[in-house]
């Protein structure tokens, strides 16, 4: 399995709440609809909460808090599963589609994105 990492900030004009939303009741149900053409294994969202832990936990590393306002997951079989999917023309169609979508409520240039393989310490597959 390999896994798409993609850390999400928000257009600058939407509020927190209007991003998660958006992206929650908007984006998902488009994700999920293209899912099977896509051939992703599974779509999780992470959205960013505040918490008192914030500020101590990153001072205790001496790392920051990047304002980021969530992290979308996105899992394939392999790497040949996902270009078998975008050379299809429905597949590319549908990429093309969650693309424009997310030019709505994402800024995409100040976002990052990466591909990796997990390696589960604790739960389940470990």
């Amino acid at each position: 399995m390999i896994k798409l990492t993609f850390v999400l900030r928000r257009l600058p004009e939407l509020e927190p709440g209007e991003f998660r939303r958006y992206w929650r009741e908007q984006h998902a149900p488009l994700v999920a609809r293209h899912a099977d053409t896509l051939r992703i294994r599974r779509y999780v969202q992470t959205h960013t909460v505040g918490s008192d832990f914030d500020g101590p936990l990153a001072e205790e590393r001496g790392t920051q808090i990047e304002p980021y306002d969530g992290v979308a997951q996105l899992w394939w079989d392999s790497f040949e599963d996902l270009q078998a999917a975008l050379a299809d023309e429905a597949g590319q169609q549908a990429a093309a589609e969650l693309l424009e979508d997310e030019r709505r409520f994402i800024d995409l240039p100040a976002c990052s994105l990466w591909f990796g393989e997990e390696n589960v310490v604790v739960g389940s597959g470990a």
